[in-house]
């Protein structure tokens, strides 16, 4: 049985009450709504919208003090924390515009849950298995464009009304918003959504007790209460994506390939293999080189972005980026004063790139995709000179 009151959801599931609070993410209202009803209902278990990631970041405020950039280039996490960078930064410019903390009726549900005596119960499912299966899903098209929209999203100036930004929590704009969501990226709701309120859905049936208030964004209210009567698998949900072999198999094959052609081209023509192997080396690493130079990296880290490049491009198992990102960390090591203003300065473009954490991560980003150009570049010009000399 469901009763719908204005952003709440009453789920019956034999004994057992279960409460949905659909909240937009910044917004006070939200917060102040939250309060209230888990006072109101005194529940046995609350539910929020986090993991133990998020959930960790949002309680301590010194997290980044303990940051390691080392180990983020070691991990080859540095793409993943540019997009959970680009995605926190909006909502966090969204939180500012209403003076209002991002994830505040998130911790708004935790500590009425510790001040009612409620079971606190984490439902999200890990935000890195979400990236990562969002970007087990999309081809290279897709992640090109997911990138792109991310980072325009971070330095757009639009704002919205507080009342625009509470009609979010409506069910016919809510549709309309997924529908449009599904219509520029439709392999994204699959893992971002459906698979995350099948995820939500399980934790929130299962919790403690015969009534459970359930903290959630309104995008996942819909799925929630249709999902919440089903059994779902949560191991199975948290599986990684199975890699394609493909990728690996490219990788390993255009390096092959151009070795070969400047090899059998050295055979044919000694003068002609060493213009192209000149050719690969310089194309390689200029247009790195200019990758290193638009994040503003250090002269050192733009040199072995150059250096490093020719060679990188021919071991798909490394990358230029690593390389020049090392320089500039142990030239420019990000302080800890980087890191506490990290929240601040990806909301702008001067500040991305003043900041010493995100400059290595954006020495890191461009470095790779400079190197990526200059393959297909050089490795044209080897095809076209191997095709002269034939």
């Amino acid at each position: 049985m469901e009763e719908h009151e204005a952003n709440i959801t009453r789920i019956t599931i034999g004994e057992k009450e279960v409460i949905l609070i659909g909240t937009a993410h910044v917004s006070k209202a939200s917060a102040d709504q939250v309060k209230e009803v888990i006072e109101q209902e005194n529940p046995d278990s609350v539910c929020v919208e986090l993991d133990e990631q998020r959930y960790q970041s949002i309680i301590d405020g010194n997290q980044w003090k303990n940051t390691d950039i080392f180990q983020i280039i070691k991990q080859k996490k540095a793409t993943l924390l540019l997009m959970n960078l680009a995605i926190s930064s909006f909502q966090k410019r969204m939180a500012e515009q209403f003076g209002i903390q991002a994830g505040q009726e998130m911790m708004q549900g935790v500590e009425s849950a510790r001040e009612t005596g409620a079971e606190l119960v984490l439902a999200d499912r890990n935000i890195q298995i979400t990236f990562a299966r969002i970007w087990g899903n999309l081809g290279f098209k897709g992640k090109a464009k997911l990138i792109v929209s991310l980072f325009a999203g971070i330095f757009s100036k639009e704002t919205i009304t507080e009342e625009e930004l509470e009609k979010m929590k409506e069910q016919d704009m809510l549709d309309a918003m997924l529908e449009d969501f599904t219509e520029n990226f439709p392999r994204l709701k699959q893992p971002l959504i459906d698979e995350r309120d099948q995820y939500l859905a399980e934790k929130i049936r299962t919790a403690p007790g015969d009534k459970v208030v359930a903290v959630l964004g309104a995008a996942h209210v819909p799925g929630i209460t249709k999902e919440v009567h089903n059994d779902h698998d949560l191991e199975a949900l948290k599986e990684r994506p199975k890699k394609s072999p493909w990728p690996k198999i490219i990788g390993w094959a255009i390096p092959i390939f151009i070795i070969a052609l400047i090899a059998i081209t050295f055979s044919m023509n000694p003068e002609a293999g060493t213009q192209q192997t000149l050719s690969w080396v310089l194309w390689n690493g200029i247009v790195s080189a200019i990758g290193a130079a638009a994040a503003l990296a250090h002269p050192l880290a733009i040199l072995t972005a150059f250096i490093a490049a020719p060679v990188t491009s021919l071991n798909p198992l490394i990358a230029a980026g690593w390389f020049a990102g090392f320089v500039q960390a142990y030239i420019k090591r990000p302080n800890v004063a980087d890191f506490e203003s990290l929240s601040d300065d990806v909301t702008s473009v001067k500040g991305f790139w003043n900041n010493k954490a995100t400059r290595v991560l954006l020495v890191i980003a461009l470095t790779n995709i400079g190197s990526s150009l200059g393959t297909f570049i050089g490795g044209a010009d080897v095809i076209r000179l191997f095709l002269e000399n034939l």
